[in-house]
């Protein structure tokens, strides 16, 4: 065992950041996390995180039981699978969530929607005194004795015996430390933007639209993703009932002892409470257009959000009259240009005190929805080596290369499939659509097929993880 306990500078308060300090505190070590962003709430941009079985295993390990619990009660539920349609709203294929999951009936093999503001604040709970917020890192030196220094824009320093470059993917971790490792455009740019999830849009939206993941499809050359957020109605509902989140007709999970009003003491400890939390949260559809970056006009880039909803529009004329609904009754404010892009799989390089979780080693494009489940996965796997040299087991050079080892397998091989896709979302070919949605119906017909196909996208194939370290 170490003779003190090990020092961890994480440079990068997102989420892989947040979930390896909450993963490494129960360990006994001494990590710091040092964030760019001035407030916590400046990080919180973008949609809605998906988390598939990969990511809630890996983060039902990093966080402490209450707010794991507090994670179940404030999460949307994804809907009852993954449908794939025709620009006419033709059902092609329809994933249903238990081949999504693999069967699992533990809650920490689900599936969630989570809203980025509520994971925000469940990751920086009990993280006081942890996490540094206005430090910019700008290098890293490593001294005789091997340790590590990052130093940082307003002229301060850290040493510790770690350094993990946490910092998303225009990482300078990753800049300095492995040079070579590249990101490019995939020529993929997409159109986001929310629709609000209230009684009157429930009221003329199709089911699968206002309840579940779908991918639209027209005969080539652009896709449409749509996924729905209900997490606020769900926690509203928990918190009239009363109940705590295991309870029947919950968010899942097995609740501990007191119900809802126990739940609420163990939150305290970490200074949140379930109301709060629950009035973070807001219902919505969210939808993005896929097109080749050559099929919009020039000048797409300086359209505000009602010119790049009028251009969507125009890209998907012909389409079913509720997907058009869709778009034209977007919120303004929510509208985003979102160009793809991707890192590029780099070979093994050995392992050192400094290495790198996330975007900031295997980004990825957003087309299936791994770059978050990835990141988790990384915090877990880094934190349970990281632990076990505090407990005496190995070298820290042992710890921190079998992380790399196979997170750069599961993580490349993410960086890949989502390229794949990506491409194929964009294709020009009418017959590489036509082809697929031969596929997609074969998969709809045969089961055996179906799960075959889509079975091994979302889950890592193993057994339930075991509870949390209790914190507060």
């Amino acid at each position: 065992m170490p003779a003190k306990p090990l020092d961890v500078l994480v440079v990068g308060g997102g989420i892989g950041g947040l979930a390896l300090a909450q993963a490494l505190l129960p360990s006994g070590v001494n990590v710091q996390v040092y964030e760019r962003e001035r407030d916590a709430a400046d990080w919180v941009r973008g949609y809605r995180i998906h988390l598939n079985q990969i990511g809630s295993r890996a983060l039902h390990r990093c966080l402490p039981g209450p707010l794991w619990e507090a994670f179940l009660a404030t999460s949307g539920h994804p809907g009852p699978g993954f449908g794939f349609h025709t620009h006419r709203l033709r059902e092609l294929v329809f994933v249903e969530e238990g081949v999504m999951t693999g069967g699992a009936a533990d809650p920490s093999g689900g599936q969630y929607a989570v809203s980025r503001t509520t994971l925000r604040r469940l990751l920086l709970a009990g993280l006081e005194g942890v996490v540094h917020h206005g430090r910019t890192f700008r290098r890293y030196e490593v001294r005789p004795d091997g340790r590590i220094v990052a130093f940082f824009a307003d002229g301060t320093s850290a040493t510790g015996d770690v350094l993990v470059g946490a910092d998303g993917a225009n990482s300078l971790v990753r800049g300095q430390y492995l040079p070579g490792a590249r990101r490019v455009d995939t020529g993929a740019l997409a159109i986001g933007a929310r629709l609000p999830l209230d009684d009157r849009a429930r009221g003329w939206l199709p089911g699968n639209l206002a309840d579940g993941l779908n991918l639209i499809l027209p005969p080539s050359g652009s896709a449409m993703f749509t996924a729905a957020f209900n997490g606020r109605r769900r926690a509203e509902s928990l918190l009239a009932r009363g109940t705590g989140p295991g309870s029947a007709g919950g968010a899942g999970g097995t609740a501990r002892e007191g119900g809802l009003a126990g739940l609420e003491a163990r939150l305290a400890g970490f200074g949140l409470d379930l109301r709060s939390l629950a009035d973070d949260l807001q219902d919505y559809v969210l939808w993005a257009f896929v097109a080749p970056h050559g099929t919009y006009p020039a000048g797409a880039a300086d359209l505000d959000g009602d010119g790049l909803k009028d251009l969507a529009g125009t890209m998907t004329s012909g389409w079913h009259p509720a997907l058009r609904r869709l778009v034209a009754e977007a919120d303004p404010a929510s509208v985003q240009l979102m160009p793809f892009r991707t890192s590029v799989p780099v070979g093994r390089w050995p392992a050192t005190p400094v290495t790198l979780l996330g975007d900031a080693i295997h980004n990825m494009t957003p087309a299936m929805g791994f770059g978050a489940n990835t990141a988790l996965r990384d915090a877990a796997l880094l934190a349970s080596g990281l632990a076990a040299f505090q407990r005496g087991r190995g070298t820290l050079t042992e710890a921190i290369g079998g992380y790399e080892t196979r997170m750069r397998a599961y993580g490349f091989g993410a960086v890949r499939t989502s390229a794949r896709f990506t491409e194929f979302m964009i294709s020009g070919s009418p017959l590489v659509r036509r082809g697929a949605k031969a596929w997609f119906r074969l998969c709809d017909t045969l089961p055996p097929v179906k799960r075959m196909s889509f079975g091994r996208l979302w889950t890592d194939g193993a057994a339930p993880p075991p509870s949390p370290v209790p914190r507060g």
